[in-house]
């Protein structure tokens, strides 16, 4: 009989929809706090990978470890973020457009 592992699975799809929270994520933080909400995903990246070194799961400690990272790699988008706005490719908060 063969055994299936679904682990794997489980992981990828959690990191796909983890990272795809985290692009409108960031536009909404930017679009309404501006790049000054950083530190907010840099604290939800240190509160992941805590936990992800603290959890025993494997799977839940890969996933933390996932989120971590990817509120980490929403600090450099926030920034990137700014510069699209700026140069018109999204829209600017207060604009009527």
């Amino acid at each position: 009989m063969i055994e299936l592992h679904f682990s794997g699975i489980i992981v990828g799809v959690c990191s796909f929809l983890i990272i795809g929270l985290f692009h409108p994520l960031v536009i909404k933080a930017e679009y309404y706090f501006g790049v000054r909400f950083w530190w907010v995903f840099f604290a939800l990246g240190l509160a992941g990978l805590v936990g992800s070194l603290l959890v025993s799961h494997q799977v839940l400690s890969t996933l933390l470890g996932v989120f971590a990272f990817s509120s980490f790699w929403g600090i450099r988008e926030m920034f990137e973020q700014r510069k699209r706005v700026r140069k018109g490719w999204y829209p600017r908060r207060g604009d009527k457009s």
